[in-house]
């Protein structure tokens, strides 16, 4: 077993942001997120056909989904920008997948492609699942690698160290494995998903019943992070990656579209300046665009919200504002060191950024 495996959370390898994902759920079940079909891994053993290698895969992301900037945020804290290229898709899809509408002539520099089912079409002829992202991608070949976000990042952490810059800091410490997983579970079912299930339910039962998780999680880590900087331990680690995706889009998506509404994230104290730190440590807030979440959540999602229309709050300026968790202790890269700069071509556009 490699030093990254764990059970996924959930129970399953459930499947990240996919095309058309605001209309797919719709019926009368509650809100079921699909697996992640393609679960290969690239490990510094390369077991299962691909070991870890400089420049050899591309990380295809959509700055609007939550379980992508899982990676764009280990990316970043991990110093991967030269080892590990970049693809960022366009915020709005169509039936045909996530574009690269964003690169000249509508096609991925890299890979050559104008939409990222390519690559999975390339890996499995006729592929009949959704098209999601995070999805690492074999150049060479052209094909998928993993849609697997969840085992991803914790491979990113853990097998692509003889690639990480120095002073890098341990995302997944060895000795609180077992604390992280248990925080990160809770998290990943009451909040990470816990809002998509409201969001997307479609009877009052399954809403109230995702509704009461989503808040009751949010008032037990609130409580939580009262008297400590970070979710597990003085610093860091992948924990408080996947709480903060959901953070960041809370006020600006879960509040109003996904009827998130007992409070705002804003309304909390102890969660918005938790928020707050993390925005403001190199590798997480350089990552978020605002602009992205919100065109694709209420454009995309035409079942929830039918005219497309993108609501122009909230007032961003409070992420820049001071936090003062510094003094609770801890440091957020333990024994490292920050990030170095954002790569030119990397930046978040002045639309996406407070």
């Amino acid at each position: 077993m490699s030093g990254g495996e764990r059970k996924p959370e959930g129970g399953t390898a459930s499947g990240g942001e996919q095309q058309a994902s605001g209309n797919a759920s719709y019926g009368r079940k509650p809100f079921k997120r699909s697996r992640s079909h393609f679960a290969d891994r690239v490990t510094a053993d390369g077991g299962d056909g691909w070991p870890v290698e400089a420049g050899r895969y591309r990380l295809v992301v959509s700055r609007a989904c939550p379980w992508a900037s899982r990676a764009l945020v280990s990316r970043r804290l991990l110093g991967l920008e030269d080892a590990l290229s970049l693809a960022v898709t366009d915020p709005i899809q169509d039936d045909r997948s996530w574009r690269f509408t964003l690169d000249p002539d509508g096609r991925d520099p890299v890979l050559g492609i104008r939409y990222l089912s390519e690559a999975y079409d390339a890996r499995e002829t006729d592929y009949p699942g959704g098209v999601s992202v995070p999805a690492l991608v074999d150049v060479p070949s052209g094909k998928l690698v993993t849609n697997d976000y969840q085992q991803l990042t914790l491979d990113l952490a853990t097998e692509w160290t003889a690639l990480h810059r120095p002073g890098a800091p341990d995302l997944y410490p060895e000795p609180l494995r077992a604390e992280i997983d248990e925080v990160m579970e809770g998290i990943y079912h009451d909040v990470n998903n816990g809002v998509y299930r409201a969001g997307f339910a479609s009877t009052q039962s399954d809403y109230e019943s995702a509704y009461k998780d989503v808040f009751r999680r949010l008032e037990e880590t609130s409580a939580r992070l009262a008297d400590r900087r970070y979710l597990v331990g003085d610093s860091i680690t992948e924990a408080d990656i996947r709480l903060f995706t959901t953070l960041v889009r809370f006020d600006a998506v879960c509040h109003g579209h996904f009827k998130c509404n007992r409070r705002k994230l804003t309304e909390d104290p102890v969660l918005w300046a938790y928020a707050r730190d993390l925005y403001q440590t190199p590798g997480f807030g350089d990552t978020v665009d605002f602009d992205h979440i919100k065109r694709h959540y209420y454009q995309v999602h035409t079942g929830i919200n039918p005219t497309a229309v993108v609501p122009l709050g909230p007032d961003l300026s409070g992420w820049l504002t001071p936090h003062h968790r510094e003094e609770l202790g801890g440091s957020p890269f333990g024994a490292g060191t920050a990030p170095g700069p954002v790569p030119e071509a990397e930046e978040v556009a002045a639309a996406g950024r407070p």
